[in-house]
């Protein structure tokens, strides 16, 4: 009899899909997340559902999209209705337990007004046993170094300045910790203590902060990389040219600070120089490469522990990062830059596969549904995202999409409906995207005027094709399509149930999910 597999599902914050020497980047290595494609698969094109951190994490936990989970913002509650993906590995038998954070808000029906956890958007997401929980603040972390005798006094973000203490100029200068002290470092070293506790099969989710922002990194990864390699920024001639495309770029670029992504920097990042975002990108290319020799210590130890040929691995990212394409930093808006994704998976029972990619579009959503056949259960069929073990088994499947899709809002609710960005209501603060090979079309709430992009002639997206007489015929054929992918996602719940005189038929998503899958 075969023993159930292990679950390491791992992800590393704000990573861009091309971001993989396995993918064939010109200047990111990344050895041990390439052994793990070469043992697995590699999807190369695969898509968040949306930004940031708490609308991107609640695709991949629920298997919806946010026209459905409708969480907005980090901050957005999560309706308690729906099951999550720790909630149905716990139904089939596992414990899954959290090494960092998964930044879920509690819904707020469920708790008295005063109780501490409705002053924090960093929930951990119900089902899952928070091992080693690393919110924001990283208080955890800070008295691990405190007790290394690293200076911690300045706390958070201080701690991820320069050693040197010069934040007047951006610098490659690494910080106080060094490279077996970095918050991955930590997280890695708290789930081997706990995999060395193991005896029953296992399911763990590590959150790694990395390469998310502050941008800083110690030696050597610090100077791994030459801030002259890597491909020419994808952007206007200037800043305000871009301002100029739509008023939701000219928005974004007036509102994104230094600081932010830089601790004690001043000013705006669209008036970073040319050399200034390279050498960032130089830093998060080292950042990157920090983490992926963080997964080197943890396929070491599956292999030597035995367990490397039952444990299923994921590995992914919640959403990307725009690291100077278009004058900017961090994720949201409509650029592909903010939603590629990486993505390998790795199942010990599929072996038709193993080294193979596959070039379908793939979304956020499909994790859920895959994990769930992967552990031998079956995924409710109200879910938006489709299981991706068929790939996994060397196959295609014979009716898939061909085309991504997101979502992004910008609402600010804690700011008032005065101040919503753009005049507008809080509902009308929203786009959807749907990209298929060749073009992508953005849809605005609020009158906002929509973008056309042909990808060919255009990978950069920066022509807008929208009113282009030309295109006029794509335009309206990418209008319907998003429409009718709306029209086919709505909360599918209870509607594929019906109430007979033999009683109910179909299926329907229970209400307690932690009694089981329907």
């Amino acid at each position: 009899m075969l023993k159930r597999p292990n679950l390491l599902f791992i992800t590393c914050d704000q990573w861009r899909g091309e971001c993989l020497s396995a993918a064939g980047h010109p200047t990111v290595q990344t050895p041990n997340a390439d052994a793990l494609a070469s043992d697995g698969v590699l999807f190369r094109r695969h898509y968040a559902g949306a930004a940031p951190c708490s609308p991107a994490r609640a695709c991949i936990y629920t298997g919806l999209y946010q026209m459905n989970n409708r969480v907005c913002r980090n901050g957005t509650p999560m309706d308690a209705r729906h099951g999550t993906l720790a909630q149905a590995a716990r139904g089939l038998g596992y414990e899954p337990t959290l090494f960092g954070y998964t930044d879920v808000s509690p819904d707020p029906r469920f708790f008295a007004p005063g109780d501490p956890v409705l002053r924090s958007y960093e929930g951990v997401l119900p089902g899952f046993f928070a091992r080693q929980l690393l919110p924001e603040h990283q208080k955890q972390w800070l008295s691990w170094l405190r007790r290394q005798g690293v200076k911690v006094e300045y706390g958070y973000p201080e701690i991820h300045r320069p050693a040197n203490g010069d934040v007047s100029r951006v610098t490659n200068a690494p910080p106080v910790y060094n490279r077996e002290q970095t918050l991955a470092a930590f997280l890695t070293g708290e789930f081997l203590r706990w995999h060395g506790e193991q005896d029953d099969p296992w399911f763990a989710h590590i959150s790694y902060l990395s390469p998310h922002p502050p941008f800083i990194v110690p030696e050597p990864f610090n100077t791994m990389y030459d801030p002259a390699d890597g491909p020419a920024f994808y952007r206007a001639a200037s800043w305000k040219d871009e301002a100029r495309s739509h008023p939701y770029a000219k928005y974004e670029l007036t509102k994104q600070k230094r600081s932010k992504f830089l601790p004690g920097q001043k000013g705006s990042v669209r008036d970073l120089t040319e050399g200034d975002f390279r050498t960032i990108r130089s830093i998060y290319y080292g950042m990157i490469s920090e983490v992926d020799d963080q997964l080197g210590r943890i396929w070491h130890t599956l292999k030597s522990a035995g367990d490397w040929d039952n444990t299923i691995i994921v590995l992914t990212s919640d959403h990307a990062e725009m690291m100077g394409d278009h004058y900017m930093l961090g994720k949201g808006g409509y650029f592909d830059e903010s939603y590629h994704l990486p993505l390998i998976i790795r199942s010990p029972s599929a072996h038709a596969s193993k080294g193979g990619s596959v070039e379908q579009f793939t979304e956020a959503v499909d994790l859920m549904p895959t994990v769930i056949e992967l552990l031998g259960g079956t995924a409710p069929a109200h879910l938006d995202g489709h299981s991706l073990a068929t790939f996994l088994n060397g196959s295609t499947p014979s009716d898939w999409r061909n085309a991504a899709h997101w979502e992004f809002d910008f609402r600010s609710i804690s700011s008032g409906e005065e101040k919503q960005p753009l005049g507008l209501k809080p509902q009308q603060c929203n786009l959807a995207v749907i990209r298929t090979e060749q073009h992508k079309y953005v849809h605005f709430g609020g009158g906002l005027p929509p973008l056309l992009f042909d990808l060919k002639d255009d990978p950069g997206e920066l022509r807008n094709r929208a009113d282009d007489p030309s295109h006029t015929g794509i335009r309206l054929e990418m209008a319907e399509r998003l429409l009718a992918w709306r029209a086919e996602h709505l909360d599918q719940s209870l509607a594929l149930s019906e109430l007979t005189d033999q009683g109910i038929a179909g299926t329907y998503a229970a209400p307690n999910w932690r009694s089981g899958w329907r």
